[in-house]
């Protein structure tokens, strides 16, 4: 099961360094070069983020990105829908359809207890958060 996927990951930390300066335009290519991220992805999952209002962009010499969204009101469960969909890993299918055992299955409701669990801890997180602990 993978909780963060590659997307997520990059996005986060394509946050963590625009909060970084927030009154800076930063080139992709800088990011990527900053956080070791393959120039191609990153191009994609900035215009994720600017299409979900979280930073702008901005043409020609002095261009880039920059944050727009403060870093304490990104939450990484917020990241997460964006890049991975609100995913249910409660649901269990059997060749595409869900298994006949779903309603009464003990497993899969441990599975959502956890999966609540999970989701509670990431929405207590913020790229604030983390660019704290980074700084520790």
């Amino acid at each position: 099961m993978k909780l963060i996927t590659k997307n997520t990951d990059y996005a986060i930390r394509a946050l963590m360094t625009l909060a970084s300066d927030r009154d800076r335009f930063f080139s992709a290519k800088e990011i990527a070069g900053i956080q070791d991220i393959p120039y191609h992805y990153l191009r994609s999952i900035l215009q994720i983020l600017t299409k979900n209002a979280l930073i702008k962009s901005r043409e020609g010499v002095g261009g880039g990105v920059k944050l727009i969204a403060s870093p304490s009101r990104i939450h990484v469960s917020d990241l997460i829908i964006m890049f991975q969909g609100d995913a249910d890993p409660g649901e269990c299918l059997v060749k595409g359809r869900i298994c006949s055992n779903h309603q009464t299955c003990v497993l899969r409701h441990e599975i959502k207890r956890i999966e609540r669990m999970i989701q509670n801890q990431f929405g207590k997180i913020t790229i604030q958060t983390l660019l704290n602990k980074e700084k520790n």
